[in-house]
């Protein structure tokens, strides 16, 4: 853009606003065959380019808080700052990238010793799961977990 719009060569994209959109804690640049080192330099934040962004913060989700009762959406937010001081390093300091972080009670699905998958599934689609055929239960609800392994045991449940 520089070359495009002489009148502001020594301004990034040629003085022009540029919007970059993204979550860091969620989305790292893929670099084929590299290692942590070279995915972190790939990042936005570690170019040049950075000392000239101005970094703007949304604070609300205004479509997650669309018709939520005043207590729920202060349950909301006092999850969402858990949420976010957990990926910012913040809860049981100071860590050296491992730390044990300790869930509320509220939070947690009690096994009553039957298989932890079938208390999962019971918790987070209730027991209509096994008969119902109405899509819009598992339309709303999910059920996350971190590999792959683990999202076919739960898929070998449900289906």
């Amino acid at each position: 853009m520089r070359d495009i719009i002489r009148s502001c060569e020594e301004k990034p994209f040629g003085g022009k606003v540029v919007v970059f959109g993204g979550d860091f804690r969620q989305i790292l640049p893929v670099i084929p065959g590299g290692g942590r080192a070279e995915t972190v330099l790939a990042a936005l934040n570690s170019s040049y380019l950075w000392e000239h962004c101005k970094v703007l913060k949304l604070t609300k989700n205004m479509r997650l808080l669309a018709g939520l009762t005043d207590d729920a959406a202060k349950e909301l937010e006092s999850f969402s700052n858990w949420i976010l001081d957990i990926g910012d390093g913040k809860i049981n300091l100071p860590n050296d990238g491992q730390v044990e972080v300790d869930i509320p009670s509220d939070l947690l699905i009690q096994n009553s010793g039957e298989d932890p998958i079938e208390t999962m599934a019971k918790e987070v689609y209730g027991q209509a799961f096994q008969t119902s055929t109405d899509k819009d239960l598992y339309r709303h609800r999910a059920i996350l977990t971190p590999t792959n392994d683990e999202v076919d045991k739960i898929n070998d449940y449900m289906l």
